[in-house]
């Protein structure tokens, strides 16, 4: 009877056992993580010339993400703005956006497979905190990835100032994503 015990005993730690290690292996197969690369540029603004500090410091983070037959990437920006940027809120900018790109990597210019603008950066901007600070999320664009092709994360953001009499200026550039 003891021994019936031991076997049935030692059967279930066995397939216990067996079941740890299948689950095990199959955790870092399915394990994607993103790769990712954080760039900065300061912006003046023009609108303003005034003898408080006017420059806006940008840190935007590219990520790209191969997972399931798919890319998927986004973008997060983090800003210390000026400190005077919560008494001028809703009138610093007309408008202001992150624009998301998903790219092929290829030798030469990398071609846009899917792209998409975040408008939200505005409301987000001027509603910083009490010491001009904030950050904004992109969503996640997901593209479906050929077989041995490669991707990345890419990005902008264009801002209209308000008062300055123009429209967006010229595309503030940030370093892409490490290909995936």
């Amino acid at each position: 009877m003891r021994a019936l015990k031991r076997s049935a005993s030692t059967a279930v730690i066995l397939a216990a056992l067996a079941g740890t290690t299948a689950l095990s292996t199959a955790a870092p197969a399915s394990a994607a993580s993103y790769h990712c690369t954080t760039s900065s540029h300061s912006v003046d603004d023009p609108s303003y010339n005034g003898p408080d500090s006017d420059n806006w410091d940008l840190d935007v983070t590219l990520c790209a993400m191969r997972s399931g037959g798919y890319i998927y990437t986004n973008a997060t920006v983090y800003w210390d703005g000026p400190y005077t940027a919560k008494n001028r809120n809703t009138y610093t900018f007309n408008n202001a956006k992150l624009q998301l790109q998903t790219k092929k990597s290829v030798s030469g210019t990398d071609p846009v497979v899917k792209s998409a603008a975040y408008n939200g950066l505005e409301y987000a901007l001027e509603h910083s905190s009490m010491h001009g600070n904030g950050s904004y999320s992109t969503g996640t664009l997901n593209y479906k990835a050929g077989s041995g092709s490669r991707y990345l994360a890419d990005g902008y953001i264009q801002l209209d100032w308000s008062g300055d009499g123009k429209s967006y200026l010229k595309p503030i550039l940030f370093t892409a994503s490490p290909v995936v």
